[in-house]
């Protein structure tokens, strides 16, 4: 008992006294240090005592696909950050291949007694996985917000990057420097972002008055590998622009174009989407469209919080513009 008073008391910057104040239920402390000290005990892994465990933690659950892709931990930063500003403990929940399934996070979760869930990428985006462990939260009335897509049956608000917008800038963007043939390296067949990417570039394809080749439109992980075995088919099709759903695999793509002796731009132009750390820095830099992560992420954090204190916010998607950045992966078409 000794040692969990001064771990706590360590970990809040209190005094011993004022922990075992909070424990015991005594008056004397304000409710800022009381809540700071029942988050400690949290985070530190040690039961609440008996009288304070029907009250939820102050903890919120950070569920993330991947911390590869540098917008992720951008993400992190900033809900985190925010998440703090509001006396909230964000607890990071990373899935990796082989590990913890978001559903057991969420059930990890659900025994912390957290306050509220961020959920930034992950199986809601796709259409055909499992969403039971959503339909959990809702049951428990556990605050949620989602960041890029939304589930169509569940009534959570949502955080998102306008797909079509991002994909309008950059197929106008090609269409300026001369290109025809574009195509697209997009996420799986139920993503729904990269849904939403491929009818705003089928749309921006009818403005010319043509139509979008399905062999022009590519599927793969999200990864720099995945980019690049895509790009590779695009490329056997003729393809001299590529529009990909996310910096790595645009990154893939310039890998792709290079080990075919190809250079970028000179033959190949390629726009990534996100504008995540470094890309200004990659050779060449890469033109990719910027996603207001640090808008979203205090929207987010806004919307959770709004929930936690028991006040309604509007379900559906609070849609952000996003922003082409023109850097040295796009030129002019070729011949």
């Amino acid at each position: 008992m000794t040692r969990r008073l001064a771990e706590v008391a360590r970990k809040v910057g209190v005094s011993e006294a004022t922990v075992s104040r909070v424990l015991n239920g005594k008056p004397g402390v304000s409710e800022g240090t009381r809540q700071s000290v029942l988050s400690a005990l949290d985070v530190l892994g040690y039961e609440r005592p008996t009288q304070l465990r029907g009250e939820r933690a102050r903890l919120v659950g950070l569920v993330l696909p991947e911390l590869q892709n540098p917008i992720f931990p951008a993400l992190a930063e900033v809900i985190g950050g925010s998440l703090a500003q509001q006396g909230l403990t964000p607890v990071l929940c990373t899935q990796t291949k082989g590990g913890v399934s978001e559903a057991e996070y969420v059930e990890l979760l659900l025994q912390q007694q957290v306050s509220g869930v961020v959920f930034a990428g992950g199986l809601f985006a796709q259409a055909d996985a499992p969403h039971d462990h959503y339909r959990l939260l809702a049951d428990r009335m556990i605050p949620v917000v989602l960041v890029n897509a939304a589930i169509d049956d569940l009534e959570f608000p949502c955080v998102a990057c306008d797909d079509a917008v991002a994909v309008d800038q950059a197929w106008r963007h090609l269409a300026s420097l001369g290109h025809e043939r574009i195509g697209l390296v997009l996420g799986p067949l139920d993503h729904i972002p990269s849904r939403r990417k491929l009818a705003a570039a089928e749309a921006a394809a009818r403005r010319t008055g043509r139509e979008l080749p399905a062999e022009h439109v590519e599927r793969a992980m999200f990864s720099l590998e995945g980019g690049q075995a895509a790009t590779s088919r695009l490329l056997d099709r003729g393809v001299t622009g590529i529009i990909c759903a996310s910096d790595p695999l645009a990154l893939g793509a310039v890998r792709a174009a290079r080990r075919r002796g190809l250079t970028v731009p000179g033959d190949v132009s390629v726009v990534g989407y996100d504008d995540s750390a470094f890309m200004s820095c990659t050779e060449p830099p890469l033109t990719t469209v910027r996603q207001p992560i640090e808008a979203m992420g205090r929207a987010a954090v806004e919307l959770l919080t709004t929930q936690i204190m028991g006040g309604d916010v509007p379900p559906g998607e609070l849609l952000f513009e996003p922003e082409l950045v023109v850097r040295g992966s796009t030129g002019l078409a070729a011949g």
